[in-house]
């Protein structure tokens, strides 16, 4: 009879013990440098490797014609989207956001890592707060802290008689849902579609070593979960970026 042992969940989301078992800094209960880390490092230095190596020719080539491409997408399609051109100055900030996304979640179907760094919960979660702590910072330098507050917390033409329940929903809504839906939404993403890979290949050696032509239905299924994944991973980059640019934008712009 064959018998399935799938990974626990821990062993789907950490690397083997010889990382586990070596932290960089102390015993490994409060800080190691463990595969999430190892990806989270990638995630910065491939991004700055492709800019820093980019030549700056009238005509692009090569490595540049990656950078420009890149600014350019976000450029016209998350911030002029959102923004308008005023919202280029944020453009630093919002293209490292979309590329560290990105680089976090690809790393769930390359070779050897096979694990988004965002199927953890402490990256989705500071990048969150990160945005949670920008748009409230750009909305009280826009607008004063008194004016920002009231307009996000009181919309204006709302009876004083439902002061207290709007007061309540907004506060919920913009200070508590948004990093929390922002977090909530790329973590399970992300670990949802790694749990699916890693069914699908437990299933398809499982079958492979028992008979392999019982392994092909698995194994094309698993091809094109990953396809699908890599789609995935650069949506919820999007999707990330540009919910920041709105919420960026829905601060600076309160009357609207």
């Amino acid at each position: 009879m064959l018998a399935l042992e799938f990974p626990s969940i821990d062993n789907l989301v950490e690397w083997p013990a010889y990382f586990k078992d070596a932290p960089l800094i102390g015993d490994g209960e409060i800080f190691m440098f463990n595969k999430i880390g190892m990806i989270s490092l990638l995630a910065v230095l491939i991004p700055f490797c492709i800019f820093f190596f980019s030549k700056k020719e009238l005509v692009p080539a090569g490595l540049q014609h990656v950078s420009e491409g890149i600014v350019g997408f976000v450029e016209t399609q998350i911030i002029d989207a959102t923004m308008g051109p005023a919202g280029r100055k944020y453009l630093p900030l919002l293209l490292s956001l979309f590329l560290f996304v990105f680089m976090g979640n690809i790393f769930e179907i390359i070779p050897t890592f096979q694990m988004p760094a965002n199927a953890r919960m402490a990256n989705p979660l500071f990048l969150a707060l990160l945005v949670w702590a920008v748009y409230i910072v750009v909305g009280i330098k826009h607008n004063g802290f008194g004016k920002y507050i009231k307009a996000s917390l009181l919309p204006s033409g709302v009876p004083l008689w439902m002061a207290p329940l709007i007061i309540a929903i907004e506060f919920i809504s913009v200070f508590i849902l948004r990093p929390f839906s922002l977090t909530i939404r790329l973590f399970a993403n992300m670990l949802a579609g790694h749990i699916l890979l890693v069914t699908f290949g437990v299933l398809s050696i499982a079958l492979f070593e028992l008979f392999f032509l019982a392994s092909i239905l698995p194994f094309s299924f698993l091809v094109l979960l990953t396809g699908y994944e890599a789609v995935v991973s650069l949506l919820q980059a999007f999707i990330f970026t540009l919910l920041t640019a709105v919420y960026i934008d829905s601060s600076i712009n309160i009357d609207h």
